[in-house]
């Protein structure tokens, strides 16, 4: 007498189940029944699901304990659902079995370790460089911006990045970079030391945008110790003759941030070049009659509100006839001004959370301004809440089917649950 399917299952111990033995390493459509290998050392790999009948059996095996590292992603076929959902779904759990069982057309293939990944948009600005100490110094460079909300551009020319897929339950790394630091105050040519500090790096999760750099001053001599710090964004120069302007500016960073502005020269109004911002390089100083206003910064609407961050800082002017430079649109300080005899004006630091550059001093012996913190905005959907962990500090509003938090210093873990 034949053995039933059962029967013979039992006996052999294959349970329904044929192993392919060839190992996935790259995307694969999976057949009904079967098993799968599945290494992701390279690189994530995406297993289509087949058409389901009930009771039907996909099962994956993570090869190299690299889901984690290199996560697997389930497909659904068409208009077939996984775990009742037409979306897709990971596996980031390391040396996971997934066992896909196919239960109805209402709840699809389901099984008790993946997740349906939660997609989170982020703007993601870096702390602000700080200015020069010393005499006519340039604008810290901003922090650098990083942006995957709706089609909004990243900093430096920068195209609109991808959102980040999450998984809930899982910690994800959250830093809110500070402000750098004013330059120590100096009255005498230093060299290459004791420029303003660079602003410190945010993060989030795999996304890190650089401290915007800090600036330079007159007592930054000889050539070419007067360029700034690179950065997010380029702090400016100081001014000192025989200056090239081409030469003098502080790179940003590519998709986060522009220049510093340069120097071409030294004459009235003795200015320090302009930070560099999100939206456009500092402009150059030094030359007569140039001012040193600080790169714009860039608008997001991310919480719903347009506004601008990552202005670069306005330079410093030691002049009786000019202004002294303006901080760029988006937080960036307000350079200082100074004339002998003259009434001196404090430059002003770049603003808090908008990873603005600060102001150049124009004063010898005196310290710098400090540039404006970072921030970190996340807008995902409202059907989820977030939990943080750490010194981290933030507020969460609702915007529309949206929830959007921002976190405005600390740092910690965060979940999506």
């Amino acid at each position: 007498m034949a053995l039933t399917k059962l029967t013979k299952n039992l006996i052999d111990g294959t349970f329904g189940t044929e192993w392919d033995s060839t190992i996935q390493t790259s995307n694969f459509i999976a057949v009904a029944g079967k098993g799968y290998f599945v290494n992701t050392t390279s690189g994530q790999v995406t297993v289509t699901l087949p058409a389901g009948a009930v009771g039907s059996e996909v099962i994956i095996q993570d090869y190299a304990g690299t889901f984690n590292t290199n996560k697997l992603s389930i497909g659904s076929n068409g208009s077939e659902k996984i775990q009742g959902s037409t979306d897709n779904f990971q596996c980031n759990i390391n040396n996971a079995t997934v066992s896909l069982i196919y239960q109805d057309a209402t709840k699809g293939w389901t099984a008790d370790n993946i997740s349906n990944p939660v997609e989170v948009s982020y703007l993601v600005i870096a702390g602000g460089g700080g200015s020069s100490g010393g005499h006519q110094s340039g604008g810290g460079g901003a922090g650098g911006y990083r942006n995957s909300y709706a089609s909004e551009t990243s900093g430096g020319g920068g195209s609109t990045e991808t959102p980040l897929s999450l998984s809930p339950g899982t910690n994800y790394t959250v830093t809110i970079g500070a402000g750098g630091a004013g330059g120590i105050a100096i009255g005498s040519t230093q060299g290459g030391a004791n420029k303003g500090s660079n602003g410190s790096d945010s993060v989030f999760s795999t996304i890190t945008s650089v401290g915007g750099g800090g600036s330079a001053s007159y007592f930054h001599q000889p050539i070419p110790n007067n360029i700034g710090n690179s950065g997010g964004s380029g702090g400016g120069a100081g001014p000192v003759s025989g200056s090239v302007v081409g030469s003098t500016r502080a790179a940003g960073t590519a998709n986060q941030g522009y220049a510093g502005g340069g120097c071409n020269g030294y004459a009235d109004p003795y200015m320090g070049g302009g930070g560099g911002g999100a939206g456009a390089v500092g402009d150059d100083a030094g030359a007569a009659g140039v001012i040193g206003n600080g790169g714009v910064g860039l608008s997001s609407s991310i919480t719903g509100t347009a506004t601008f961050r990552g202005g670069g800082g306005g330079g410093s002017g030691w002049s009786s006839s000019y202004n002294p430079g303006t901080g760029g649109n988006g937080g960036g300080g307000n350079g200082g001004q100074m004339w002998a005899g003259g009434t001196y004006t404090a430059p002003t630091a770049g603003t808090a959370n908008t990873g603005g550059g600060g102001g150049g001093e124009p004063q010898m012996n005196t310290v710098g301004a400090a540039g404006g913190s970072g921030i970190v905005i996340l807008r995902y959907s409202n059907v989820y809440a977030l939990t943080a962990t750490g010194t981290l500090v933030k507020s969460t509003a609702t915007d529309g089917n949206s929830k959007v938090t921002t976190f405005t210093a600390g740092t910690g873990d965060i979940q999506l649950n």
